[in-house]
């Protein structure tokens, strides 16, 4: 399903599935009903002083989803050794088995980020998708190590089929492990089958050639600007839209915060991308302000943080 947007803000097609019940996904599971959001991609290790901890876009994006009161599925490829029960509560995991991890070691040097990658996950191929999802309302591809195929996003056709492209746009060197951009030829097939397209000017090292290109190509972009808020480009036309103040601990996954929580935001509270820019805007300014996934919030501490700003 594509959405469709008009002069006066975003409206999505008519037919476009909502639901307004966010009963907890271990009370709903034995309905046999698709969740409300699923996210696919890798769950990664992130390597961090004396150790690891969980990171990727699948991580960051389903406690999100699940933070903000939302029925949230998982669907990633990893070491079946790996324990997600904790960090993962509540949420619906299926895991496709692979012999490793894919470990990421982000280093951040006066503001930019020297990422390395020691271990690949197995891919994800869209016919693992259980049959029930197929029917999730939201859809959110995250990819990482470019382990989705380009047909994944053609699979959801009656979804709102969101993207964070990461993993399409990184390489690296299999001597060093230093992770480098690389051009996203596949685009093209996959952006005809998205809805909302959402990435950082840093991915593209701000090219304004790419981002007009695929602004032309999906009905809502979104150009994350870190503390600056975000670009939301609609009929690839583009409008800023402020961010929140926040005190910055730990920038890491704070895109993938902002692209689950715009699209919830879009598909089950309002239909204007802009509105639904500012609450991204401010779910991710809690990201921030902690390491890791320890301080994305709760669907009443946004509430109480865009009431009082």
């Amino acid at each position: 399903m594509r959405a469709t947007v008009n002069g006066g803000g975003g409206t999505l097609d008519p037919g476009h599935p909502r639901f307004s019940s966010h009963v907890p996904w271990e009370a709903v599971n034995h309905m046999n009903q698709p969740p409300d959001f699923l996210v696919i991609g890798v769950v990664t290790q992130d390597v961090v002083p004396g150790g690891y901890t969980l990171g990727g876009t699948a991580t960051y994006a389903s406690i999100t989803a699940r933070n903000l009161g939302y029925r949230t599925a998982v669907l990633t490829s990893v070491d079946p050794a790996l324990d997600l029960s904790v960090a993962l509560a509540g949420i619906q995991v299926r895991r496709v088995p692979s012999p490793a991890t894919s470990t990421f070691d982000n280093q951040y040097i006066n503001g930019a980020r020297r990422q390395y990658l020691y271990a690949v996950a197995d891919p994800i191929r869209a016919d693992q998708v259980p049959t029930l999802w197929q029917q999730t309302p939201v859809v959110h591809l995250g990819p990482l190590v470019r382990e989705l195929g380009t047909d994944m996003a053609a699979h959801f056709a009656d979804s709102l089929v969101g993207i964070t492209p990461q993993g399409w746009l990184r390489t690296w060197d299999e001597q060093t492990r230093l992770v480098s951009r690389r051009a996203w030829d596949e685009a093209p097939q996959v952006l005809a089958h998205t809805n909302v397209l959402v990435f950082s000017e840093e991915d593209v090292a701000g090219d304004q050639d790419i981002i007009q290109d695929w602004a032309c190509r999906v009905p809502i972009m979104v150009v994350t600007q870190g503390a600056h808020g975000a670009d939301v480009y609609v009929q690839a036309q583009p409008r800023r839209v402020p961010g929140f103040p926040a005190r910055e601990v730990d920038p890491t996954g704070a895109g993938d915060v902002f692209a689950a929580a715009f699209l919830l935001h879009l598909a089950h509270q309002s239909d204007n991308p802009y509105e639904a820019a500012r609450y991204a805007n401010c779910v991710a300014s809690f990201c921030v302000e902690g390491v890791g996934v320890s301080t994305i919030p709760t669907r009443e501490q946004v509430n109480r943080r865009l009431s009082t700003i």
